[in-house]
């Protein structure tokens, strides 16, 4: 498979199948992608065997299972590539992003707005023709019409936190639900309310100091990374009985007061201490601060920090009738639109064009600059750069004649007339050197991509992804390649072996071994999958059968994947089908990445309940890479004992 395009292969797949509108699902297990088709007799099974990487095809289970082997994940992440079966929208690789923290902080943020950017570029631009139509007096703001249009406008800003839940969740291997039942704590109508608490807050007599969640993004992000942890750490250590709904109430019951008593208060403070700078900075030179409001303020924006900037603003208006720290915001939220305009113009990419025309409209007329800058300016980052300098030097003319706010309103140009104390002209003049300065650099200096990179950007919205260790989810891990990064160790130990170079492969449980042409799964008795053996279990108990790395561990505990330092491949397969128990009965020990011992713990396993369930529990174990190794030798029937020698093999 090293030399197949896997993008071509799930894309042979899906045409020999009947196309995308006939397959209600897609999932897979660790061999096989295993699909529900609408009408079987549209797939041509034929066509599909001799598609490119494909080794076999069965049908069982009402399943259509096309065999792929080990490299099962890359299809199947290829296939959430070409369409909405899988939920997935990008390639999710252990590598993640490369380069300086700056670069992979951007990647990472970038990545994560991706699947909601083009919801968000639709109701940014209804919210820019939303306030042209009240500053033109078209609608009444008190109206029951305005009322729903604003909400639908503005309603994704708002929950913004519950959305970002969802594709966070999928980056960092999290489930998706409890990520938004952590989120939609966060922007709780109650918790909202308590943000604006006179008295003291506490979980169990912990100060807890509170902020604004709505419209947020860092401390949503922040928690579902942590949130992935703890999942799979409370996956690996409670009981099969209890992981299904103690896993989710433990980690909402941790996550949400975690997220309110440490990222509340971090970035309130930092924000705090930031505001108060610069509050002090105007008093003596206006122009810096106006440089730093200009140019910063998209970064404020970004890591959450301009809330602390928002009470002083507001009560500037209410006890002087102005804000001169509003004065410059004007500038930096134009420079961001006029950089976006430019990247519609001059990208070669027509699908970043389509996202930065629009999201130039809304930045410049309705101050939203969500959809623009984490789909264009930011993941290109000269044109955000460029938005910075532009707002910087705009800002500092602005609060050089003393510009501010007179009534508290979003910084657009449509917005203008609230910015009436100071010097208008100059306010003018520093947002148009800001428009001028971010245009010009960023159609000179931008890269203007290639076409290619379409496929690096949604289509469109992707279908609702479900939970991540679900069926209709890759396993958690589960993107792992076959061609891992081992940790190399000076003490690393070797298998039993003969001075012959001969591997012995240990039996995975405790049972009767059977060969592998007896196993009641034709894929694996084929021998397609790799030469191996069967054990009819008596223990649950499953262990490593060499030493090496685990390259993949499914979440739902009936497959692993192994690979030792010579380069023999191992799969150890617990039941047949067992991987429609979605987990149930199986309790998993190990992560993908993790060094194992010959004889480690692989997974513990409730064979009664899983022979209660109908479920074959034979357990097979493979060398997948049968082909490229000399000799593999099953040896014959007996009853073993977890450890015991059952395989040999000559690298």
């Amino acid at each position: 498979m090293a030399s197949v395009d896997y993008k071509a292969t799930a894309q042979g797949i899906l045409d020999h199948v009947g196309g995308e509108d006939n397959v209600l699902s897609a999932t897979h297990c660790a061999t096989r992608l295993r699909l529900t088709l609408r009408d079987a007799s549209k797939a041509d099974t034929q066509a599909v065997e001799r598609t490119p990487g494909v080794i076999t095809v069965m049908q069982a289970g009402g399943q259509y299972q096309v065999v792929i082997g080990n490299n099962v994940p890359k299809v199947y992440a290829a296939l959430g590539e070409i369409s909405r079966l899988t939920g997935d929208d990008r390639v999710v690789t252990d590598d993640g992003p490369k380069g300086n923290i700056l670069n992979q902080f951007i990647q990472l943020i970038s990545s994560i707005f991706l699947p909601v950017l083009w919801p968000l570029a639709g109701v940014g631009l209804l919210k820019a023709f939303l306030t042209m139509a009240v500053q033109f007096s078209w609608i009444d703001v008190k109206s029951t019409t305005y009322i729903i249009l604003n909400a639908s406008a503005d309603a994704l800003f708002y929950f913004l936190p519950i959305f970002l839940a969802v594709t966070a969740a999928k980056r960092f291997r999290a489930n998706q639900f409890t990520a938004m039942a952590i989120a939609g704590a966060l922007v709780y109508p109650a918790i909202v309310a308590l943000g604006a608490a006179t008295g003291p807050v506490t979980f169990f007599g912990i100060p807890v100091t509170m902020m604004s969640y709505t419209s947020s993004v860092i401390p949503i992000v922040v928690g579902v990374w942590v949130q992935g942890y703890l999942e799979r750490f409370l996956e690996r250590v409670l009981p099969d009985a209890l992981r299904n709904f103690m896993v989710p109430l433990l980690t909402v019951l941790v996550m949400v007061p975690l997220i309110l008593i440490t990222v509340g208060p971090i970035t309130t403070y930092a924000a705090k201490g930031i505001s108060t700078g610069v509050t002090a900075i105007f008093t003596f030179a206006p122009w810096l601060g106006g440089a730093i409001m200009g140019g910063l303020w998209q970064v404020f924006v970004l890591f959450g920090l301009h809330w602390g900037f928002v009470p002083v603003m507001i009560n500037d208006l209410s006890t002087q009738g102005y804000s001169l720290l509003a004065g410059p915001l004007v500038a930096a939220v134009v420079a961001q639109g006029a950089a976006m305009a430019a990247i519609a113009i001059r990208s070669r990419s027509a699908k970043r064009r389509e996202i930065a025309g629009p999201a130039s409209i809304s930045a410049l007329f309705a101050g939203i600059t969500e959809p623009g800058i984490y789909g264009a300016t930011l993941p290109l980052k000269i044109p955000f750069y460029a938005g910075i300098a532009g707002g910087a030097v705009g800002g500092a003319i602005a609060a050089i004649g003393g510009s501010g706010n007179t009534t508290f309103a979003f910084a657009s140009l449509l917005a203008l007339p609230a910015w009436n104390h100071g010097s208008f002209a100059m306010q003018v003049i520093g947002d148009a050197v800001a428009m001028v300065i971010a245009f010009v650099i960023t159609f000179i200096f931008m890269d203007r991509e290639s076409k290619d990179v379409d496929a690096a950007i949604p289509d469109a919205v992707p279908a609702a992804a479900t939970v991540g260790d679900a069926p209709s989810a890759p396993v958690a891990g589960s993107v792992a390649t076959t061609t891992t990064t081992t940790t190399t160790t000076a003490a690393a130990t070797a298998d039993a072996a003969t001075e012959g170079g001969i591997v012995d492969l240990a039996a995975p449980v405790t049972g009767t071994v059977v060969p592998l042409a007896q196993v009641n799964d034709k894929v694996f008795a084929s021998g397609v999958l790799g030469d191996g053996v069967g054990i009819v279990p008596t223990h649950g108990t499953v262990r490593a059968p060499v030493t090496g790395t685990v390259v993949t561990a499914a979440a739902t505990g009936h497959a692993f994947g192994l690979k030792t330092d010579d380069g023999v491949e191992v799969l150890v397969h617990v039941g047949i089908d067992t991987v429609q128990l979605d987990g149930r009965h199986f309790t998993v020990k190990v992560s993908t990445g993790d060094r194992v011992q010959r004889g480690d713990v692989l997974a513990e396993v409730d064979l009664v309940a899983v022979g209660e369930a109908g479920y074959d529990t034979t357990t097979i174990m493979t060398v997948t890479n049968t082909a490229a190794l000399t000799k593999v030798t099953p040896l014959p029937e007996a009853t073993v004992t977890a450890g015991d020698a059952v395989v040999a093999v000559q690298p």
